[in-house]
């Protein structure tokens, strides 16, 4: 069974860091594009940053090149997102996806909110 968990959302201040985290398990990790995407309250989804776990090729939406880092630990099968300088724009649910094969899967997402 493939599962993503996410967690190390929260609430934090403008100007704070927080880093997301997404373990998954039922398929094979280090072949596979992983992916952020969150959607804000009341908006569709936005594609947030991507990582191949072959490869440290990363690529990032405009509105947090800069400011996020994606990175992989292909040994304990997670991902990372890394956000530093979070604004009150960044307030969404979070989710990780990965695509494996001809395969989609995603995680149920973490709530971050950037508030002061």
């Amino acid at each position: 069974e493939v599962q993503l968990v996410e967690s190390g959302g929260g609430l934090v201040q403008p100007g704070g860091s927080l880093r997301l985290s997404c373990a998954a398990s039922g398929f094979t990790f280090s072949s596979s594009a992983m992916s952020w995407v969150r959607q804000a309250p009341g908006k569709g989804l936005e594609w947030v940053s991507s990582i191949y776990s072959y490869s440290s090729n990363a690529y990032y939406a405009d509105s947090v090149k800069g400011r996020f880092t994606i990175s992989t630990d292909n040994a304990k099968n997670t991902v990372y997102l890394q956000m530093n300088s979070l604004k009150s724009e960044d307030t969404a649910v979070y989710y990780c996806n990965a695509v494996f094969s001809t395969h989609d899967y995603w995680g149920q997402g973490t709530q971050v909110t950037v508030s002061s």
